[in-house]
């Protein structure tokens, strides 16, 4: 007889949990009492979240004034962080869609919160480039509706097309993320203990009793929603990334922008779910459902886009040189050398350098390294948007009119109280929603093979000695 060992994989989820556990552990967090800690939290994050709203309301009322934008740079802080909100809601889309129809099971621990953050991360998006126009009150321009003054929206504008881009993303993305709730809150409504709280998921279960019907319907809407979702992903950062290549700006005007933009979305948007992921693990223990097997994957999915981004970054100067044009070779230099040239190693070092230490599968497993290189990752992000928009505008084609640009206190507020809104929102979606797909993962487990109790007993068949 030959020996031969054969790799074992790792459980997807620990602890051999049965379906009534997953259950009981998930439903918990949302049916038991806030702990303090939750609430101390949710008045922090409320507060940044007011200072936002306090930093709009001082905007619409004194105008764009009060921001640090000056005569080259049009362009602030409000574009850059529209466009770093959008990246961020690019990955709970992927995990959900482009997963699920490559029949990737390990998504299914992560996918519920990921894209819960796509949807707040998109609602943060959307403030800005409502405020960032000065005339707020008239952004009604912006949508296609009848007036009695005939005029419509000027379709060739790049504002516009965010608009339709990302309200379209945000729609689907809502659409898909509600389908998938919908067992899950229907397991809360049958073991809701209150009126009100059975009567409330009652409504948002819309019936649910999960039935063989029930349950057809419902697989095909998600993949329908999965197809629809997974071009999505793909097409809303290329058009965002459009604002800037339809433009004549040095450092702008290029083709590698969609597919630059979308790897950056996508690395920075795994980045905060990483975050996030090792947070709520840890609060609400649930080392069994997000294990280490979750986290080494995206820390695989993050170098690959690191190394993704690192390339753009090279061949954005190996373009600027060989396409022999003096402005554009003098933008990618000056970024490099010139006064924003903090900024820009910032950039190369949380984007490019820092995501080289997950080659290492020990430095891969530590969820130390893993959280510091998410958040590191996610300041480079940052900063990379910052660069696009602020080197290329502060010094273009006319010396005569550079000028180097600083934000104020008000574009610090802003920016700081989106994070507030996208936390808050967060907050309560922990508190009152299953925060992990409770009917995905009872799919992912050994029980859920037909085949399984068949299996088992061939496993357990005594040995009769013949």
């Amino acid at each position: 007889m030959s020996s031969s060992t054969e790799h074992i994989e790792e459980p997807l989820i620990k602890g051999n949990p049965s379906f009534g556990k997953i259950t009981s552990v998930i439903s918990r967090i949302s049916e038991k009492k806030a702990p303090r800690m939750w609430y101390v939290a949710i008045s922090i994050t409320s507060s940044l979240a007011a200072l936002m709203f306090v930093s709009i309301g001082y905007l619409v009322w004194e105008g764009v004034g009060i921001w640090g934008l000056n005569n080259p740079v049009g362009w602030g802080w409000a574009i850059i962080n529209f466009v770093f909100w959008v990246g961020i809601g690019h990955a709970g889309t992927l995990i959900s869609a482009i997963l699920f129809l490559l029949r990737q099971k390990w998504r299914t621990s992560i996918n519920r919160f990921a894209e819960a953050m796509t949807l707040f991360a998109v609602m943060c998006a959307l403030v800005f480039p409502g405020i960032h126009v000065g005339r707020i009150w008239i952004a009604y321009y912006m949508f296609p509706l009848p007036n009695q003054m005939d005029m419509w929206p000027n379709f060739r504008s790049p504002l516009l097309w965010d608009v339709f881009a990302v309200g379209t993303y945000f729609t689907v993305s809502l659409m898909f993320w509600y389908v998938g709730l919908i067992p899950d809150l229907a397991t809360l409504r049958d073991r809701a203990t209150t009126k009100l709280r059975k009567f409330v998921l009652g409504i948002l279960a819309v019936g649910w009793h999960g039935g063989n019907r029930q349950w057809k319907h419902y697989e095909l809407a998600y993949l329908i929603l999965a197809g629809i979702s997974t071009p999505l992903v793909l097409s809303v950062h290329s058009v965002v990334s459009t604002d800037f290549a339809v433009s004549i700006v040095p450092g702008w005007h290029t083709t590698i922008f969609p597919p630059y933009f979308v790897a950056g979305a996508i690395f920075s948007g795994f980045a905060m779910v990483m975050t996030l992921s090792i947070i709520v693990r840890k609060l609400f223990a649930l080392e069994d459902y997000i294990t280490l097997r979750h986290l080494e994957r995206i820390n695989k999915i993050m170098l690959l886009t690191g190394m993704m981004v690192g390339y753009a970054y090279s061949i954005e100067f190996f373009i600027a040189w060989y396409s022999g044009n003096i402005y554009e070779a003098f933008t990618f230099i000056n970024r490099a050398t010139g006064p924003y040239a903090w900024g820009y190693w910032i950039m190369i070092t949380c984007n490019v350098v820092v995501p080289q230490m997950f080659w290492f599968k020990k430095l891969r497993n530590s969820i130390p390294v893993m959280f510091v290189i998410s958040i590191l990752i996610n300041v480079g992000m940052w900063f990379e948007r910052f660069v696009i928009v602020v080197s290329s505008l502060a010094n273009d084609f006319l010396p005569a009119a550079w000028d180097y640009y600083s934000p104020t206190f008000w574009d610090i507020s802003t920016f700081v109280g989106s994070f507030g809104l996208f936390l808050t929102l967060f907050l309560l979606f922990i508190r009152f929603a299953p925060i992990i797909a409770m009917s995905e993962v009872k799919g992912v487990l050994p029980e859920a093979d037909p085949h399984h109790h068949a299996q088992d007993h061939d496993h357990k068949e005594p040995n009769d000695g013949h």
